[in-house]
């Protein structure tokens, strides 16, 4: 028969991998969302990894910059769909 505490270990463990890869993947997005929106993408890792969710969130309420990628991606479908 296994020990308890085995068991337990192996609870915590897996939850401590899950919020791992939560903390992971909201570092990448944060990320990428700041070099979308025309910030350096330093800005957003470190921002996704002090702040895990919340960080994202952050980026997400965020403006865009005026060179940015995305308002740039935006203005030329904007110019393709009055061209047609």
């Amino acid at each position: 028969m296994p020990d308890p505490i085995f068991i337990l270990a192996a609870e915590v463990g897996i939850k401590a991998f899950y919020l791992l890869m939560v903390w992971l993947a909201s570092a990448i997005a944060a990320s990428e969302l700041a070099r979308r929106k025309g910030y350096p993408e330093k800005l957003g890792l470190g921002t996704g990894l002090l702040l895990s969710v919340v960080g994202v969130i952050i980026w997400l309420l965020i403006p865009a910059k005026a060179n940015s990628p995305s308002k740039q991606r935006r203005a030329q479908a904007r110019r393709e769909a009055a061209a047609e």
